[in-house]
C-alpha cells in the first residue's frame, strides 16, 4: 500500500542556485559571462573610486571620471581625465594597482580563474574559456587546429604562467628600479621609494603607463637606466601569456616553439625596430621634442617611445609637439598593439603577419598561406580581416564623434582614440580637456578595444548557425 506521506524535498540554497545558473550561463556563452564578468569588475571599481576615501581631497569623484578611471585601470589603458598622481588618496591608489592587476589577466582568463574558485578545479570549461584568450579561433564551431595555438592541456600552464609573471616579473623589474628611485630627491623616504618602484613595475608589465608622482617619468627623462628597464618590462608584457610560456617551457623541458610564438617574436621585433628607425629619422631634428636630447641619448628616447606604441604610455617628450608624420606612425604602431593574451591592446601582431602573408601568398600566386614551414588556415586570415574592419570601425566612429563632441583637431582625436582603442594611453593632452560627453565615447572605446571586438562580436551573437547546404559560387571584381 502506497505512503501518504513523501519525503520533503528541499530546496537548494540560494549559492547552490546561483552556481547552477553561472555553469548554465557560462556553458551556453563562454564569451557573454567573460563580458558580464569584465564588466561587473568595472562597475565595482566605478563605485568604489566614487567613494570619499579614494580621493586626496576626500570629497566624492564625479560619475564620469570614476568611470573613466575604471575603465582605464581594468583596461589597462592608461589614459586619465584626472591627475593619477594627486588625486587618489592611498586607497584609491591601491584600487589602481590592484586594478591593472585583473585588468592584465585578460577578459576570457578572468573569467576562468573565477570559474575555478567556484567549482574548486580546472574543468573543460573554464580549459575552453581560458583556451579562447588565447586563440579566438574557439568562438566559432568546428575543429581547431590546436598546434597553431594553445592546447586545452597546456591552459592550466598558461594560468599558472600569468599568475607566476604577474608578481616574479614585477618584482624584479622593482628591484631593478628602487636605486634610481632612492637617489632620487624627488620621491621622498625610502618606503615612498619602494611603493613607487612597485607602481612603476606594474605598470609597465601591465603596459598601463600609470605614474605615481605629479611629474610623471620626467625627473627620469634623461636616466638610460630607468627607461631601458621599463621599455625591457613593457616588451616582456606585450608578447603574452603563451609566448611566456612557450619560451619557459622551452628552457626546462627543450620543446619546440609553435609558429604563433616564433611569428609573434618576430613580427614585434620588425615593428619595434622600424618604429625606432621612422621616430628618430622624423624627430631628431624637431627642437621641441628629441632634437633637444643629447647626440647620444636621442636614438634611445626613440627606441623607447617606439616601445611604448607596444601598449605602454609612458612618454618622455610632449606627443602634442611631435610633426604630423611622426603621429602617424606611431597611430600605425599603435592600432597594431602586441601579442595575443598579452596585456597590450590593438588588433595584434599575429593579426598583421596574417594578413601581410596572404598578401604575399596572393603576389606569388599561391593558393596556401605559409610560414616558418606550416600552413595557414583560411579561416584564420577570415578571422583577422574581421578584426582590422571592426577595429577600423570602431576607430573611425568614436574619433568622429570626439571631434564633434569635442572641436579638436582631427589629428589630435585619431591620435587619443586610436590610443584608447589599443589601451595605450599616449595622449597628446586632448583627454584631459575633453568634455564631457566625449569622454563617455574614450570610455566606451577603451572597453571594447580591451573585450576584443572578436570576443564581443560572439557574444552578441545568439547562436552558432550550422548551414547544411552550399550556395553556388560566382567570382566578383576586385581591385
Amino acid at each position: 500500500m502506497p505512503s501518504r506521506y513523501r519525503p520533503a524535498q528541499h530546496k537548494p540554497s540560494i549559492w547552490r542556485r546561483i552556481r547552477g545558473w553561472g555553469a548554465h550561463f557560462s556553458t551556453r556563452s563562454p564569451s557573454r559571462f567573460a563580458v558580464m564578468v569584465f564588466t561587473g569588475i568595472i562597475a565595482l571599481w566605478t563605485f568604489l573610486f566614487m567613494l570619499p576615501a579614494s580621493s586626496a581631497s576626500g570629497e566624492p569623484t564625479p560619475f564620469a571620471d570614476a568611470l573613466f578611471t575604471a575603465v582605464s585601470t581594468i583596461c589597462v589603458t592608461g589614459l586619465a581625465t584626472v591627475d593619477m598622481a594627486t588625486h587618489w588618496s592611498p586607497f584609491g591608489n591601491v584600487l589602481v594597482f590592484l586594478g591593472v592587476q585583473v585588468g592584465a589577466v585578460g577578459v576570457l582568463t578572468l573569467a576562468s580563474l573565477l570559474g575555478r574558485v567556484v567549482t574548486r578545479r580546472l574543468g573543460l570549461r573554464q580549459k575552453l574559456i581560458a583556451a579562447s584568450d588565447s586563440n579566438p579561433l574557439r568562438t566559432h564551431g568546428g575543429p581547431v587546429a590546436e598546434q597553431q595555438a594553445v592546447r586545452l592541456d597546456e591552459v592550466g600552464g598558461i594560468l599558472a604562467t600569468a599568475a607566476v609573471s604577474l608578481v616574479l616579473i614585477q618584482s624584479i623589474a622593482a628591484l631593478f628600479l628602487l636605486p634610481v628611485l632612492l637617489a632620487t630627491p624627488e620621491i621622498g623616504p625610502w618606503w615612498v621609494a619602494f611603493g613607487d618602484a612597485y607602481y612603476y613595475a606594474a605598470s609597465a608589465f601591465t603596459n598601463t603607463g600609470f605614474t605615481p608622482n605629479p611629474d610623471g617619468i620626467a625627473p627620469f627623462a634623461n636616466n638610460a637606466w630607468f627607461l631601458g628597464c621599463i621599455a625591457v618590462t613593457v616588451f616582456i608584457g606585450s608578447l603574452g601569456f603563451p609566448v611566456l610560456f612557450a619560451l619557459v617551457r622551452r628552457v626546462r623541458t627543450g620543446q619546440r616553439i609553435g609558429v604563433h610564438v616564433r611569428l609573434t617574436i618576430w613580427t614585434t621585433l620588425i615593428l619595434l625596430v622600424a618604429g625606432w628607425l621612422l621616430i628618430y629619422l622624423l624627430e631628431f631634428d624637431n627642437p621641441d621634442t628629441l632634437g633637444k636630447e643629447d647626440a647620444w641619448f636621442a636614438p634611445l628616447n626613440a627606441g623607447f617611445m617606439s616601445t611604448m606604441t607596444r601598449s605602454g604610455g609612458f612618454s618622455t617628450v610632449d606627443i602634442a609637439e611631435m610633426s604630423d608624420s611622426t603621429l602617424l606612425v606611431m597611430n600605425m604602431l599603435m592600432f597594431v598593439g602586441g601579442g595575443s593574451a598579452s596585456t597590450a591592446g590593438g588588433i595584434k601582431v599575429t593579426t598583421l603577419a596574417i594578413l601581410f602573408l596572404a598578401a604575399v601568398a596572393e603576389a606569388k600566386g599561391s593558393a596556401d598561406i605559409q610560414v616558418f614551414e606550416r600552413r595557414i588556415p583560411i579561416d584564420v586570415l577570415r578571422l583577422a580581416v574581421a578584426v582590422v574592419l571592426w577595429g577600423a570601425t570602431i576607430i573611425a566612429v568614436s574619433s568622429i564623434t570626439v571631434m564633434h563632441l569635442s572641436g579638436a583637431e582631427f589629428k589630435y582625436a585619431l591620435f587619443d582614440t586610436i590610443s584608447a582603442f589599443a589601451t595605450c594611453g599616449l595622449s597628446t593632452g586632448l583627454t584631459a580637456e575633453l568634455p564631457e560627453s566625449a569622454t563617455y565615447v574614450l570610455t566606451a572605446t577603451m572597453w571594447l578595444g580591451r573585450v576584443g571586438t572578436v570576443t564581443f562580436a560572439a557574444a552578441l551573437a545568439s547562436r552558432q548557425k550550422r548551414q547544411l547546404y552550399t550556395l553556388p559560387e560566382e567570382r566578383i571584381i576586385v581591385g
